[in-house]
């Protein structure tokens, strides 16, 4: 009876695929019985592919012709219901003269057309409409926009692509990308987002992958000290993901603040849990900035797009010195209530952009504020219902605490308490203005605070250093520590202004060997903000799989020696780049540190004693 019953269900089977499956028209006029018989095959090739769903709305006969008129590297056309194919392909599966390699490539390319077109007529019936997805639309790069209803016609989702013509419109997205999640079993690996909406569109279980996936996620840190700048990221270490604000400040493109946020990523072997939060040289900072961090060279660039916006990843200690002991901004960090699914999907829709985004940076509508809400909104499709955009990180901070998504609750009101957890990074001005309080008390000195001392001319500086006793030598070292810091900031700033554009590098004749390190500095900087051009000639796309991390890992190591070793042999001679004025405040601080150092270390021998 069972045998029976088995066999029924499989006649079953067979005779509802049979009912599902188009019927093709094929017009074979001038074909011989074998190119007949071969485009028959081709078809149902084709067919055995296709999800029950789209064979199904493929309710009409569709006409199929073989065409000798198309367009040099156009392999089909979809109108209505028919397909044209390329008559060259049929040919080359046919030609009695060539090898069997040729003919497969040549049968394996009339397969990828037939689906491609076919992946047309189905996104156009009212079954398919995956083109005009929302949620398709957001995995695939045609971003929500920031000010005003709508998407935006660019797609910069462009690096780490499969074909460049997907990129064409969101009609060709979908038939590139139905190709592919057809035919290649790594594309659940490398896009696995679009696959796992193709699977819930199509109602199927999905096919296994052909081969493992690369566990983790990989990510390139721009970390000018580490050896190693690749990380393969395990989302399950990943205990939450916070808002990470810059508090804005005084400075004309400070004043609003920065958007980022920050990973909580637990040390090997701690199972995810409040204890991960201490765990601070884990943690990881997903930025949006626009390369090279130098958007006040010119308001105008900056407001025409002419600099490009890419997702950094950062070490959260570089990003605590930066703002805090550099820029002398708050750093506040905010817990989102997300699910451990959608941590995992934030983090993986990070990766894609990690990858394959290259956008341009806009004051205005896509800045770091909206980058941030985007990747929260196409990330985590729950937050794509909410009202959360803003152009403004403080603003994206205060939709985000509107909309529940902020887990405040977690967050001690108290920040000095906020501090001792790792929910707040205070900027070290109020720290300075302490130590600069001991100093003047001692020194007598005619400085009204920890700003303007360090705004002083380093040789005035000098003085009070030569006076220090022990205790308020102390507070000025460190007080020294942080002026060379702000002088080495403002000789950069200059070099930037000086030297990047055409007409510096044209002024540094006579200093060629200092210039053209210069510019190969900033060349393998650049790869660290593109860490995709470090697969340029490897095969692959999406998700770089366990090959290309082998090569990608080889490349980067040996990018960040030739960077440790460029800044290094551009110590001094960039220098030589820089205006006297600047050049000798950096020298001057350099020499103070070394005094104030010195007269330290010896009156602390002195009050040590025998």
């Amino acid at each position: 009876m069972r045998r029976h019953l088995a066999a029924l269900a499989a006649l079953w089977l067979v005779l509802a695929t049979a009912q599902a499956a188009p019927v093709f028209e094929l017009d074979d006029a001038g074909l011989s019985p074998a190119q007949r018989d071969a485009t028959r095959q081709l078809l149902d090739q084709a067919v055995v592919r296709l999800p029950v769903a789209w064979r199904e709305a493929l309710d009409r006969p569709i006409a199929v012709r073989w065409r000798v008129d198309l367009p040099d590297g156009v392999h089909g056309r979809a109108t209505r219901w028919a397909i044209a194919l390329d008559r060259k392909l049929l040919d080359g599966i046919e030609a009695p003269g060539g090898s069997a390699d040729q003919r497969a490539s040549a049968a394996a390319a009339a397969l990828t057309a037939t689906l491609h077109e076919l992946a047309h007529l189905y996104d156009r019936t009212p079954r398919g409409r995956l083109s005009r997805d929302p949620r398709l639309l957001d995995l695939a790069g045609w971003q929500v926009a920031a000010l005003g209803p709508g998407r935006r016609g660019r797609n910069d989702l462009r690096d780490r692509s499969p074909d460049a013509y997907e990129l064409a419109s969101p009609r060709e997205f979908v038939a590139v990308n139905l190709e592919h999640y057809l035919l290649d079993p790594a594309y659940r690996c490398r896009r696995p987002a679009l696959a796992a909406h193709f699977d819930a569109h199509f109602g199927h279980p999905p096919p296994p992958p052909g081969g493992a996936c690369a566990e983790g996620l990989a990510f390139v840190q721009d970390d000018p000290g580490s050896a190693d700048p690749l990380s393969v990221i395990d989302p399950e270490r990943i205990y939450a993901v916070d808002y990470l604000l810059a508090e804005p400040n005084a400075q004309p493109m400070s004043r609003w603040g920065h958007s980022m946020l920050r990973l909580v990523v637990c040390a090997p072997g701690r199972t995810p849990g409040p204890e991960c939060r201490l765990d601070l040289q884990h943690h990881l900072v997903l930025s949006f900035r626009a390369f090279v961090d130098d958007v006040q060279i010119s308001s105008w660039r900056g407001l025409t797009g002419d600099y490009p916006s890419r997702l950094f990843v950062l070490p959260l200690g570089q990003v605590v010195d930066e703002y805090t002991k550099v820029e002398l901004r708050d750093l506040s960090s905010t817990p989102l209530a997300l699910s451990r699914s959608e941590i995992a999907a934030l983090v993986e829709r990070a990766a894609q952009l990690h990858w394959g985004y290259d956008g341009r940076y806009l004051f205005i509508s896509n800045n770091c504020a909206v980058e941030t809400f985007r990747l929260l909104h196409d990330g985590v499709p729950r937050l794509a219902g909410r009202a959360l955009a803003g152009i403004t990180p403080t603003g994206l901070l205060r939709r985000l605490r509107a909309n529940g998504v902020l887990d405040e609750a977690a967050t001690p009101e108290d920040r000095d308490l906020a501090a001792r957890q790792g929910y707040y990074f205070a900027a070290a001005d109020a720290h300075y203005d302490a130590l600069f309080a001991i100093a003047r008390a001692e020194l007598a000195l005619d400085v009204a605070d920890a700003q303007a001392w360090l705004a002083a001319a380093p040789t005035t500086r000098a003085e009070a250093l030569r006076r220090a006793g022990l205790r308020d030598g102390a507070a000025l070292l460190v007080l020294e520590s942080a002026a060379l810091r702000r002088e080495q900031a403002l000789a950069q700033d200059e070099l930037k202004r000086r030297w990047l554009g055409r007409s510096g590098l044209a002024a540094a004749s006579g200093r060629d060997d200092v210039a053209s390190a210069l510019q190969e500095y900033l060349r393998l900087g650049g790869a660290f903000s593109r860490p995709a051009a470090w697969l340029d000639g490897i095969e692959g796309y999406g998700l770089p799989q366990q090959a290309e991390r082998e090569a990608l890992r080889a490349r980067a190591v040996q990018d960040a020696t030739r960077r440790r070793a460029h800044a290094a042999a551009l110590e001094d001679g960039v220098m030589a780049l820089l205006s006297p004025q600047r050049r000798e405040r950096v020298a001057a601080t350099r020499a103070n540190i070394v005094l104030i150092g010195e007269r330290v270390r010896v009156l602390a021998g002195d009050h040590a004693g025998p």
